[in-house]
Parts: C-alpha cells; structure tokens; sequence
C-alpha cells in the first residue's frame, strides 16, 4: 500500500533509502537541512518541504535518519517538532542508532499524543543502503510493524520485529559491538602479516573461506589494502554507538572489558584526527603502534 512518507535526514544512508523509496513508488516529502540533498531527492519526484510542519501535516509515516539522539529529539520532541503537527496514528519510525533509553523516551511521549514510534536502526552501510538490502532491526507494536512493513522491504532484505519500543536500539548496539571488535581484530590480524611480511592480499584470500571469514573481512579488507578510508560508516558515529553501548551496559549491569578498550582506540583516533574516516580506518591504530601500513609503504617490517 502506497504512504505519504516524510523523510528527515538525507546524509550518507538516508538520501540513498529515499530514494529508494522514491523507485518503489512511494511519495517522499523530503526535509534536512543540506539543501542540495534535498534537491537532489525533488529532481527525480520526492517534495520539498521547507519546515518540520509541513512534513508532519503531510505524511502518514516519517522516517527520521539522523547523527544522534540528540538531533532526534529535537526533530520529534522539540519546540518546532513533529510531535506538534503530526495527525493522530502517524507512525514516526526511527532509523537513527539511539541508546534504547532514548527511543523508548521519544516512544512514551508520542503514545500520549496518539502517535506510534518504531525504533528501526539498521546494519550493512552506504551499499545496502543504495542496494536496498540493509538489515533492519525493529522495536515497538506488532501492528505498526506490520503497517509499514512494505517500507521495510523497500529499504532492506532482512527486517525483524524484535520486540517492544528499545528493543531494535538494543539490537543495534550488539550489531555494533560484533562488527567494530571484528574489524579491530582484522587490523590486529592484518598488521602482524604486514609487519611480519607476508602478502596481505594473499592472506586473506586464504582465510576468507574459512571461519575466519566474514561480511565485514569482505567489505574492509579490499578498502583497507587501497587505502581508502572514505566514510560509509564514519568512526565518529561509531564511537556514539559504542558510547551508547558502554552507558547501556554499566546501567544493567554488564561489563564489556573489549568494547571498553574499542572506546579508548575510538578516541586515539580521534585526537588523532581519522574522526571523520570509514571505521575501517581501525586499521590506523594498530599501524601507528607497530609503524607500518598495511597495504601502502611499511615504515619497518620484519621478514619471518
């Protein structure tokens, strides 16, 4: 069934699902404050809207795709914000990464206003979101869910209804914990060959069929040996997830001795100003430690 769907946030992943629905014939009401994104959505049938309130007034469902809590709050919860033109059963879905406590903040105060929130962050990056196979993982009612559900499958090739509100914010915060300790342990892996002196790309080929392999071993690799850290996820929005994991965890009780010490290499990168490379660049950390770069010149390397 075809929606009215407003879009907020057309960054790196955002622009990319609108347009996507834009080709499943959805109408997209588009609205950031990047203009030329915007633009970029109008020019091939989504409609420009200039204010908060008209994408609220006009759609049936808004998809926000955003940095941070933050900023969502502000767009749903704030002075100017949706929850003050929004029509009563729009469904907000929220595919921003948010600690679950602020997604089932945000959800509370829409159900008093006869709105419905989905927290619906997702997993694969920049390509899944321009292939429309992103991995989607949701939290709220069975019956939004299932009203929206056609966007879902627009957007993504694998969406799961974990449970109530938090729970798809909770599922992410483990996405992010398995995929960023999997590529510090790849740039641990892939330093030692290079420091050793082995052929890095021969090496993996070698492992990458094996249980060593794995998605993110495909995806960063290939990039890693080219040296190209241009962002599909960028560290500095890593290292708010894991932020967020840390908070989350010590608040339940949980301790997390590896992602810890993956929020101190977060931050040397950081000061080290790499905030703004694909996390991938993980990689620079280890390289820094042992002086050599995998897949450009080594500094010093030590033959076996």
């Amino acid at each position: 069934m075809k929606k009215q769907v407003g879009f907020i946030g057309l960054g790196i992943m955002g622009k990319p699902m609108a347009l996507n629905l834009l080709k499943a014939g959805q109408t997209v009401i588009a609205y950031d404050i990047n203009k030329e994104a915007v633009q970029e959505v109008v020019s091939l049938g989504g409609v420009d809207a200039t204010s908060l309130e008209e994408v609220a007034k006009q759609s049936d469902v808004i998809i926000t795709m955003l940095p941070s809590a933050k900023h969502v709050k502000e767009v749903v919860l704030g002075e100017d914000g949706l929850i003050h033109y929004a029509k009563a059963g729009t469904i907000i879905i929220d595919m921003s990464s948010l600690s679950p406590v602020d997604s089932i903040e945000i959800a509370t105060a829409l159900e008093q206003k006869e709105l419905a929130m989905l927290d619906a962050p997702v997993s694969g990056g920049e390509p899944k979101a321009i292939d429309g196979t992103l991995s989607i993982m949701v939290g709220g009612k069975p019956e939004h869910f299932e009203s929206v559900k056609s966007i879902f499958d627009t957007l993504g090739e694998n969406t799961i209804l974990v449970g109530g509100n938090g729970s798809g914010a909770t599922a992410k915060l483990a996405n992010q914990i398995i995929v960023n300790l999997n590529i510090a342990a790849m740039s641990e892996a892939l330093v030692l060959a290079t420091k050793a002196g082995i052929d890095v790309k021969k090496m993996y080929e070698a492992i990458r069929g094996g249980l060593a392999g794995s998605t993110v071993l495909d995806a960063k690799v290939p990039l890693i040996l080219e040296r190209n850290f241009v962002p599909g996820g960028r560290i500095d929005i890593n290292m708010k997830d894991i932020t967020n994991v840390m908070d989350t965890a010590h608040s339940i009780g949980v301790p997390l001795p590896l992602t810890s010490q993956l929020l101190e290499i977060f931050h040397a990168l950081t000061v080290d100003g790499k905030s703004r490379d694909d996390h991938g660049g993980i990689v620079q950390y280890y390289e820094k430690l042992a002086n050599v770069e995998v897949g450009g010149k080594n500094v010093e390397s030590t033959k076996l």
